[in-house]
């Protein structure tokens, strides 16, 4: 009998603590009630509310003083959500997603109220539920809910150890496996296989591979070129291992022979502004602190193309140094337990030339915590 006991589970008292938090949020807000919308697996809002990892499309209504409840779609999805969610109130969603949302929002009496969405709800979604309710007052609550989010509790710290496990291994089968001639889309191979046999799945794997002596590409590309490695490249990366909806994401650059002297020197800078900012992250700082740190890189004459930090799995915060910032965030204060991803994409001027240098961590009342365990070192491999 398949039972949700043989899959990964958060405890009960953990999802009880996350539906406690939403409860107290509609308090905070004033909400009569929260529509949280969600597609794909592993849509990360669907997961944290209700441990089953997402279908194609995905509403979760929760309102005061009444039970939450669920619709997804596809058809074929239900069973396996019905075994997995928290959440014992999971229908179809039926033929028209939107239609049947709108529906429940009017039996649960919700005209005339104060809803909070979270998501990215579609377009014509939203404009089914104003029009059937225009007294509703409708409002984005994503941010405030996201912040929220951002503090992570031990059992997930614990995921995102063993995300950072997988991860760490990847890295070694690039270092063991990396050979002349391999092509550069072949590389995925030696890295998939790892997560696969833990019971994983891959988050992602960006990658560049280049002569040394001839650069052209700053930052680790999305798709990989059927170009065949050769004697005196790098392989430049942003691999990122994920175990049931939480992910690792480690940085580090591999050669085949000895680093150039102008790559030594560039490496060294990523590690160096790596660790400006890192001995500046702590409770309490500020984005500002950590743009202030970075300014070390564009002191030794480099500068950033990626964003230097974010929260796992792509959350907030999101920057970019002081000089080169191109998103007008708040400044953010970093709490203790939250996980960042420290990630600093050094490159030169002509941006023909940048490698990533980073990990992730967990922020502490007095510093970080490694998630990684892999050296913070150049790859030079023998193949």
């Amino acid at each position: 009998m398949r039972d949700a006991s043989q899959f990964p589970r958060f405890s009960d008292a953990e999802m009880a603590d996350r539906h406690q938090r939403v409860a107290t949020l509609m308090e905070e807000q004033k909400l009569d009630a929260l529509l949280f919308f969600g597609a794909g697996q592993f849509s990360t809002d669907v997961y944290w509310l209700t441990d089953w990892p997402g279908g194609r499309e995905t509403y979760i209504l929760f309102q005061a003083g009444a039970e939450p409840l669920v619709i997804t779609q596809l058809y074929n999805h239900v069973p396996m959500a019905r075994v997995l969610s928290v959440i014992e109130d999971l229908r179809w969603a039926g033929a028209n997603t939107a239609a049947t949302m709108s529906a429940i929002l009017g039996e649960r009496g919700l005209s005339g109220k104060k809803v909070g969405m979270v998501g990215s709800i579609p377009y014509r979604h939203y404009l089914r539920f104003t029009e059937d309710y225009p007294d509703t007052g409708f409002s984005d609550t994503s941010g405030v809910f996201r912040m929220m989010r951002t503090i992570k509790r031990p059992e997930e710290i614990a995921r995102l150890k063993k995300a950072s496990d997988l991860t760490d291994q990847s890295i070694a089968a690039v270092a063991e496996g990396l050979r002349v001639g391999m092509r550069e889309d072949e590389i995925p191979y030696l890295i998939e296989p790892v997560y696969l046999k833990a019971g994983g799945t891959a988050g992602i794997h960006f990658m560049t591979a280049m002569p040394m002596d001839d650069p052209h590409f700053p930052v680790p590309a999305q798709f990989h070129s059927n170009r065949k490695l050769q004697q005196g490249d790098c392989l430049i990366t942003e691999i990122s291992g994920a175990y049931w909806g939480y992910s690792g994401q480690i940085h580090r650059t591999f050669s085949l022979g000895e680093p150039t002297d102008a790559w030594k020197k560039l490496h060294d800078v990523a590690v160096e502004g790596y660790l400006a900012i890192e001995e500046t992250l702590k409770d309490g700082a500020t984005t500002a602190d950590i743009e202030e740190a970075a300014e070390i890189i564009h002191r030794r004459g480099y500068s950033i193309y990626d964003d230097l930090l974010h929260g796992v799995n792509q959350t907030p915060p999101i920057i970019q140094t002081r000089t080169t910032k191109r998103h007008e965030n708040p400044d953010i204060i970093f709490r203790e337990n939250m996980a960042i991803t420290i990630q600093p994409n050094v490159i030169t001027p002509d941006e023909k030339m940048g490698l990533q240098f980073g990990e992730t961590v967990v922020v502490t009342k007095t510093g970080c915590e490694r998630l990684n365990a892999y050296p913070r070192e150049w790859v030079v491999c023998t193949g």
